[in-house]
């Protein structure tokens, strides 16, 4: 009985947060004292300080010592025009804001810097981070960087990823740890780092042996916890104090499978919180990552989010099992990073893995012009090959089985 009431008490918790949002329910907490019934003080949530700012989980971000949030907000759809989700993500504790040059074509960057300009002050408890999106020289990373500066309105970055989507082991360069190196003694940045979506495990197993780098971003979900080179790859790294940082957490496919959905949600609905946070739950459980970066587009996946954090729940091996389960019907429609694979089969076609990801924009995110305009990018002379190109040989070589020619056309109907 008792253990059917908490699971009660953690579902209303978490609606009540989804609705209300998390700072104002709790501020109406009372915590429990450690001799009334059933109390367990770290189940309750703790009452804020009168500012109303929450004491979000941290953690240790590798070598730098510095304190992190557990949750990171990425502002892929912050702009100008939408402060709001700053103003909440900072009221609920979370101080982590990652954003890149490219990010809104620029947008995401100054929406930062529309609101630090109007709340100057709040910008040192801010840990800032951003990237030199397409910069492979330090030239163009430094360009990349005054860029940024201007369009955030601020002296410095936190975190700087200065090699943005690595997907190749040589990029990581001497010459760029020489720019690092001086870029910090210039106090533009602190602390300077890579992120990574394709080739991840070389990429990853490289970075672990750079004693230079601070801190490394690259997708990590439910569906990779059986890639042994990446999870080699990620204790040599947490071995050598790199911070680690997971990306993509949610781990969604190209399609949304709707029976295997169905099936997943069934399965969360009487532990007290939905498919979604127990994904990010599952990242936070791994003790090797510094934080969890998830992508918020509204106040509303903010909440849910922040939610999932503070619950206590410990995820069960039915809980694991289900995921993995639901990884497993669903591989078919997620590229897993390996586009290296399909371009060693297709090398007038070295666009695919990007074309995955756009397509998962379109249809998992809902991010439908985002999409459009990252595939016009690709050179027309890729696009007009694409619908021409025999993709078995690439098909037959993915890990994950997936229908290569059938998704490449998809998008190509979609995106154009």
């Amino acid at each position: 009985m008792k253990e059917n009431q908490n699971k009660i008490d953690r579902r209303n918790f978490l609606k009540t947060v989804s609705a209300a949002g998390l700072g104002s329910v709790l501020a109406g907490c009372r915590q429990k004292k450690p001799q009334e019934p059933n109390a367990v003080e770290s189940d309750v949530p703790k009452t804020p300080a009168q500012d109303q700012v929450v004491q979000m989980p941290k953690r240790i971000l590798g070598k730098t010592g510095v304190e992190v949030p557990a949750l990171a907000f990425g502002t892929f759809q912050v702009d100008v025009d939408n402060q709001i989700l700053l103003r909440k993500a900072l009221e609920s504790g979370i101080n982590f804001w990652d954003t890149a040059y490219n990010y809104g074509r620029g947008n995401s960057e100054l929406g930062i810097g529309k609101f630090l300009t109007k709340n100057p002050e709040v910008r040192k408890n801010l840990f800032l981070v951003t990237k030199a999106s397409g910069a492979k020289t330090p030239a163009a990373v430094q360009e990349r960087l005054e860029t940024s500066l201007k369009r955030m309105n601020t002296d410095y970055i936190d975190l700087y990823y200065g090699l943005h989507q690595c997907s190749d082991p040589a990029w990581i360069t001497d010459d760029l740890r020489k720019w690092a190196e001086t870029a910090k003694e210039r106090k533009l940045i602190k602390y300077f780092g890579i992120t990574s979506h394709e080739n991840t495990a070389n990429v990853v197993t490289a970075a672990s042996k750079c004693d230079w780098l601070d801190a490394i971003m690259f997708p990590y979900n439910f569906r990779l916890l059986q890639d042994a080179e990446l999870q080699a790859a990620i204790d040599a790294c947490h071995e050598a104090k790199i911070g680690l940082i997971a990306m993509k957490v949610l781990g969604t496919p190209q399609k949304i499978e709707s029976e295997a959905n169905k099936k997943l949600i069934e399965h969360f609905l009487d532990r007290g919180f939905d498919q979604e946070q127990a994904k990010v739950k599952l990242i936070l459980e791994d003790k090797r990552f510094a934080c969890a970066c998830v992508g918020m587009k509204s106040v509303k996946v903010l909440n849910s989010n922040i939610a999932a954090v503070f619950d206590k729940t410990k995820l069960a091996a039915a809980d694991r099992a289900a995921l993995a389960e639901y990884a497993g019907a669903t591989c078919s429609g997620y590229c897993a990073g390996c586009s290296y694979i399909c371009h060693s089969a297709l090398p007038d076609a070295s666009y695919v893995g990007d074309i995955m990801r756009y397509l998962m924009y379109y249809n998992g995110c809902g991010e439908h012009d985002e999409a459009k305009r990252l595939f016009a990018q690709i050179p027309a002379v890729v696009r007009n090959k694409l619908l021409n190109t025999d993709y078995t040989l690439a098909e037959a070589r993915c890990p994950q089985r997936m229908p290569i020619r059938e998704l490449i056309t998809e998008a190509v109907v979609k995106l154009t």
